[in-house]
């Protein structure tokens, strides 16, 4: 089943979910009609690849095309409108950096499947939780309706400033024709009148001169309120998210939201600024004693100056945080030498900005490491679809100062990654008289110089980002916090939801509790410590659990992906448990588990009953990437062998547990059909003698030996035919006999 069938699937509150990022950017129709095709494209690689993504956003126009096609012959009206409609947009809006539209795809695909793992859970976890209330909060709504009223406000007090202007113009004229007048005509009653009723105009005046200036203080300290208590706190909300993002959890969203808020709120203070100013010269026309500009403008230009300031620090905000292209979901996690990108936006998107503000990129000042690349660009509005004021850096990378290399040999790779560092940017903007420098920083990075510290440096960021909401607490790791069990659990969900495509399960998550653990135990409050997760080695082991857990998932990503999407891998199960599953199932049940005892290793189990009922189990040594890369998996399933006591080959496999036919679940994974092991040629090739590699797996039931799992090996019914055919019966069991047949 498609990804998005499953989608379709979904209970309405996880369908509202999906409803909220798909918008004009990726319409939702578009990913309806081409299911199957998008799913079957690496949107991840092309958000890194502009060739690769160039290629694909030609193929999604083409497959549109087609659409089209059909749709005019069934004489859909109103589909083709909005597909003529949509494939205009999108050709629009990406092909000069389509390279976006990969990451949108991407990220769309990978909330979804963040979706379908929550849905599969029995109870939303308490960091999802939180984060879905603080989406959808009242506040935000709040944010949006004051922003606007705001601006309503500014525009209101133009019209005041201009009915100022226009009064105190004709009262300047009348002023100046009495001026002109003789002395003998100013003592007339009618000049008498003329002057009282230029007293009259010059009291309006001081009144509304007043009423603007009160009106603009009040515009002022809303501005002031709602920055400070409602639009800050937004921000914060949106990194936060950000950082929990970053390690696997929701989509962060909302930023053109804000974009928007912090928008007009320039735009109004910048309004208000203007009207000081025309106040101003108003001032240097006509003046009084107790005049309320001379006494009060300054103050309020004071005041807007300094909230357009701190409006636009605020601003100034990371968008995408540093990632090597290799590896995109990874994150924060940076290798010397090896370039990085980085997306900067300015929450303020104003035409007057557009290439006007050039953004400096530097490292921490340890002087530990350098940023070699090009590291000044322009801001602009051009490079991105929705027209945003951002920058992009793709050609950074970080470079270790040779002055300390030497010390880096008396650090451990476990040192190396727990020291964080941060990537600064600085700039200057200067607009209508007012120059203002800006800064900001990445979320703490772990570098490595060799990509088998990358295990433990994205624990380092896991860790980071799960407790800390400092975007700059570099010295996190002199003393790290502890984490709840619940929370940490969750998030080891997301690695394998965002990561390799499906979630863990309430039942998956206890294995790996008591794993840690160590014993069943009620874990909701449970503090486990940063060693616990990724120093100590796990009890009788030589590694640690997140080396482990790490094996696993980079096992599932490159060799038994579809398997585990679908489903078909119950993965983390113990020993003991899968006991208690297959007792009393049908002979030949099976399940597939991850091994405990071998780093990225994937074995099964079956169960049968002895010729008097007794119940057996037999696992089989656990297949590693080394021996999956020759061989898939679904066709071990397929074609694997036991040799009994007689020597009759037989594949013990026979239902995937609980009860689903094993050619029904795994028969579309098969890559190929049995049996076309092609034989040895006569007097081999090339002068040598043809040599087949053959795993054999042999059972005996009346042996007094202990049986070991590791002497399952496994074994292809097309390599035994020819085993058979050139090997004799007693040569055969000769080797099955041997000390090193299980090597």
């Amino acid at each position: 089943m498609s990804q998005w069938s499953q989608v379709q699937q979904l209970e309405i509150k996880f369908l509202e979910q999906v409803d909220q990022f798909y918008d004009d950017n990726f319409p939702m129709e578009v990913r309806h009609l081409l299911a199957q095709w998008i799913e079957s494209q690496d949107w991840e690689v092309a958000s890194n690849n502009e060739p690769m993504a160039t290629i694909l956003l030609q193929n999604l126009l083409i497959q549109l095309d087609e659409q089209l096609d059909r749709v005019s012959q069934e004489k859909n009206l109103l589909l083709i409108h909005n597909l003529k409609r949509i494939r205009k947009l999108l050709q629009g809006k990406y092909h000069g950096n389509p390279m976006h539209i990969a990451v949108i795809i991407s990220n769309c695909l990978r909330e979804e499947r963040r979706i379908l793992a929550a849905a599969s859970m029995p109870v939303q976890g308490p960091l999802e939780k939180q984060l879905q209330n603080s989406i959808v909060s009242e506040r935000q709504r709040s944010v949006e309706h004051k922003v606007s009223a705001i601006k309503n406000s500014a525009q209101m007090t133009e019209q005041d400033v201009k009915y100022l202007e226009d009064l105190q113009e004709e009262f300047d004229f009348r002023y100046k024709t009495i001026q002109s007048l003789e002395q003998g005509d100013k003592n007339s009653v009618l000049m008498k009148q003329e002057m009282m009723m230029l007293q009259e105009m010059l009291n309006t005046l001081d009144y509304k001169r007043k009423e603007v200036l009160s009106k603009m203080a009040q515009v002022i300290n809303e501005s002031d309120v709602l920055m400070n208590n409602m639009l800050l706190e937004e921000l914060l909300d949106w990194k936060r998210r950000q950082q929990i993002a970053c390690i696997g959890g929701p989509l962060h969203s909302g930023l053109d939201q804000l974009q928007n808020c912090f928008t007009l709120l320039a735009e109004s203070l910048f309004q208000v600024r203007r009207q000081l100013e025309k106040l101003d010269e108003l001032l240097t026309k006509l003046t009084y004693d107790g005049d309320p500009i001379l006494l009060q403008r300054p103050h309020l230009l004071e005041r807007v100056n300094f909230l357009l300031y701190h409006l636009f620090r605020s601003s100034f905000v990371i968008e995408r945080q540093p990632c090597m292209p290799t590896h995109p979901q990874r994150p924060m996690v940076l290798k010397t030498l090896i370039q990085f990108t980085v997306k900067l936006r300015l929450l303020i998107k104003l035409p007057e900005l557009n290439y006007q503000i050039r953004v400096k990129a530097t490292i921490d000042n340890n002087r530990r490491f350098v940023l070699c690349g090009t590291h000044v660009k322009a801001m602009n509005m051009d490079e991105s679809a929705n027209g945003s004021l951002s920058v992009e850096f793709r050609h950074l990378q970080p470079k270790e100062m040779k002055s300390s290399a030497g010390s880096k040999g008396n650090e451990g790779p476990q040192m190396v990654t727990e020291e964080l560092h941060s990537i600064s940017f600085e700039t200057q903007v200067s607009l209508y008289g007012l120059t203002m420098d800006l800064e900001t920083s990445s979320l703490p990075v772990v570098m490595i110089s060799n990509v088998s510290q990358l295990p433990n440096a994205w624990a380092s960021i896991i860790w980071y980002n799960l407790l800390s909401k400092d975007s700059q607490n570099l010295a996190f790791f002199n003393n790290p916090p502890t984490a709840t069990l619940s929370q940490l659990l969750e998030v080891l969900s997301w690695q394998f939801s965002s990561y390799v495509g499906r979630g863990l399960n309430s039942e998956q998550l206890n294995m790996l509790a008591e794993k840690l653990m160590g014993q069943q135990i009620s874990y909701n409050d449970y503090q486990l410590s940063w060693a616990k997760f990724c120093k100590e080695h796990l009890s009788g082991k030589s590694f640690t659990f997140w080396v482990w857990l790490e094996a696993i998932l980079d096992l599932i990503k490159k060799h038994i992906l579809p398997l585990w999407i679908d489903g078909y891998i119950m993965g983390f199960v113990s020993k003991e448990k899968e006991r208690v599953l297959l007792r009393d199932k049908m002979p030949g049940t099976f399940l597939l588990r991850f091994s405990e005892s071998n780093l990225g290793g994937i074995t099964f189990t079956w169960v049968d009953q002895s010729e008097n009922g007794e119940v057996r189990f037999h696992s089989v040594e656990p297949y590693n990437k080394g021996r999956l890369t020759a061989l898939p998996f679904a066709d071990i399933l397929r074609d694997y062998k036991v040799i009994l006591a007689d020597n009759v080959p037989e594949n013990p496999l026979k239902y995937l547990y609980p009860d689903i036919p094993k050619d029904k679940a795994f028969g579309k994974y098969y890559s190929c059909q049995p049996n076309e092991v092609s034989r040895p040629t006569e007097g081999g090739v090339k002068g040598y003698v043809p040599a087949v590699f053959i795993p054999i797996s042999k059972i005996l039931y009346d042996s007094t030996d202990p049986h070991s799992p590791s002497d399952l090996l496994p074994m292809s019914p097309s390599v035994y035919a020819v085993l058979r055919e050139h090997l004799s019966p007693t040569v055969i069991e000769t080797a099955l006999s041997s000390p090193y047949s299980a090597d």
